[in-house]
This record gives structure tokens, sequence and C-alpha cells, in this order.
């Protein structure tokens, strides 16, 4: 049987096949109804199937988008993960995912990849100061919109969440329950130069602290992003004689290992200690008892980070068009920090 052609498609529908050519790929012209409807029917009689690869071959560009992520195990990178597929799927673009692990090496390994498949856009979350990814993005001059994090080592636009003002808020509302001081678990290896969210919700508590007029000094202590090893860590935190009255995480997931350790200790938490982290994601409402904790609007920064990659006039004259997208994060209040 002979392999349907877009010609056979033009024919049957009695246009041209630059017209078939928009309707398939929604653009870059209008068609009017009538006709758009006469080339779908004429698709669907024929059966025709539109040869991607040629496609991508004569643009240079694919229907993929490109997403790295540190690690998609854990449940935020998860969550953001899905929220980017499913804008993309509104564009009509299909994600990649890779997962640096943390590993700068990783991360330029997935940034060849995927640009050497000629992604539409890149989108990247990144797992540190990115020295190297950078070069490997000026040396493809590729679509990159950083998302979640923005290392100083690379100077795209980049959607991100108010970390500082966020971390604030939690800090002040555990202080508002009379606690004498909050402690704090940051990151194992966050410095500011590396764009690293954690080191902003270690700033955001830091400023609260001196706001109410509390020492930080010997209350910070460093802790790794998953549950597992915050447990362990929190093991010793909690059975310690200086047990702190009050523990703002800088993840949700530090917080499931310190509430974890809490419930094995028998220490009753929100009386004997209130806890809050930072992320919202879905897990926290069902953590026992439900963490309160920051958030932010994950679909809308998705979609903003999907729509600037994919957008013509990212690049203006040299320079990146709105270079920052900054949306605003929220206390979600729960039961750990003792509210009911």
């Amino acid at each position: 049987m002979a392999k349907v052609t877009r010609d056979d498609v033009a024919r049957l529908a009695g246009t041209s096949t630059a017209v078939v050519s928009y309707v398939i790929n929604n653009g870059p012209r209008p068609v009017a109804p009538a006709t758009k409807e006469r080339v779908l029917a004429a698709i669907k009689e024929l059966g025709y199937r539109p040869d991607r690869v040629a496609q991508a071959m004569a643009s240079r560009r694919t229907d993929l988008i490109g997403l790295i992520v540190p690690d998609a195990r854990q449940p935020f990178f998860a969550e953001m993960a899905h929220a980017v597929e499913q804008a993309a799927a509104e564009r009509g673009k299909m994600v990649l995912v890779g997962n640096s692990d943390y590993l700068d090496e990783r991360e330029v390994h997935y940034l060849r990849a995927f640009l050497g498949m000629r992604v539409s856009g890149l989108i990247l979350i990144s797992s540190g100061p990115s020295e190297h990814a950078a070069t490997e993005i000026d040396a493809w001059d590729a679509r990159v919109v950083l998302l979640h994090r923005r290392p100083e080592a690379i100077d795209d636009v980049a959607v991100v969440v108010d970390d500082v003002g966020g971390a604030q808020l939690a800090t002040r509302h555990l202080l508002e329950h009379g606690h004498d001081y909050v402690a704090c678990l940051g990151g194992v290896d966050s410095t500011p130069e590396s764009g690293d969210p954690v080191t902003d919700h270690v700033e955001g508590w830091s400023r609260a602290m001196r706001e109410a007029g509390r020492s930080a000094e010997g209350r910070l202590f460093k802790a790794p992003y998953n549950r597992y090893d915050t447990y362990l860590l929190a093991l010793d935190l909690l059975s310690g004689p200086d047990r702190p009255p009050a523990v703002f995480c800088s993840t949700d997931d530090q917080a499931f290992g310190v509430l974890r350790a809490a419930r094995e200790l028998g220490i009753d938490v929100p009386r004997e200690l209130a806890v809050a982290g930072f992320d919202d994601v879905k897990e926290a409402g069902l953590s026992d008892p439900p963490l309160t904790t920051v958030g932010s609007d994950r679909e809308s920064m998705a979609r903003a980070a999907v729509d600037l990659v994919l957008d013509d006039g990212l690049r203006v004259a040299g320079s990146r068009r709105e270079r920052v997208r900054l949306f605003p994060s929220g206390l979600v209040v729960r039961h750990s920090c003792g509210c009911v």
C-alpha cells in the first residue's frame, strides 16, 4: 500500500500543501475554519500521519522540550516536572526528562544530548554553580530557561519564587507561637553563588530571627535534601540536651524526616516541637501531623517557563527579555506548627 503524502491530503481537501502544513502545525498562517475542517477530514479519511523526523530536519527543531532536574524521585521535582509536561502539552509539545543527580557532569551530558536532538527549547533546574553548563549553553546558542534556581554562572531567563520572603513568613509564624527561637535545617553545600533556593531559605530564616531580636548563632544545621538522611540527622538533633522548640526546614522532604524522627523519639508535634517546611508538595497535607509549609503556584511557573522557552521574541537586540519572573510565595498553615 502506497504511503499517504501531504499532496494526497491537499488533493482530497481541494487546497494546497502549504495550507495542509498550516493546519498540521497550527500555523504560522491562519486557516479559514471551513478549509481547516476539510483538511482534517481528509487526514482522517486517508489515515495520514505526518513525518515528524522530516519536519524536524526541515525546520531544525523538534516538537520536544528538554527538562533537566536534579532528582525526579523527590516530590518537589516530580510535581514540577509534571506541571511542565502539562504546560508543554497545551502548546503541542512533548517533554524529555533527564536527572542530573546533582552532578555537574550529568547536567552537561543531558544538555549536550537534548540540544543535539534539536529540542525546541530547554528548561533547566540546575543542580549547582554550573560553570560548565553555562559554557555548553553558550556554545549551542540555545534557548534555555532556568526554573526554580538561577545560578550566577548562567545568564538566562529565569522563573523563580520568592524564596527569601517565603522563609521569612514561615519563621515569623513559628516565632509568633511564642517559641524562644527557631532552628533551621539548611543545605549541605549551599552558597549564594550557586543560586540554590535553599541559600535564600536560610537567608529568610536569618532575617526573621534578627527582626525578632533572636540570635541565629549555632542554630543552623546542614542537612541533606532527602527525608531519609535528614531523619538520621534529626534523631541526633532532637535527642540531644539542646533540643530546639521549633524547626524551619528548607524543604518539605527534610521536614518529613524530622516528623518521622520526632515520632520515633516520642516527641509530640506540635506541642513539644513545632515544624514548618518549604515547597508545599501534595504529601504535606497527608503527613502526620499535616505540615505547615510555604507554597507557590507551580502550574503557573511551569506554564511561564514553557511559554518563555518557546517564545520567538525571547532574544531581543542581543539581550534577554523579562530576565527574571518572580512568583510570590505564601504560607500554607496546617497542624505541625501548632495551629488547628
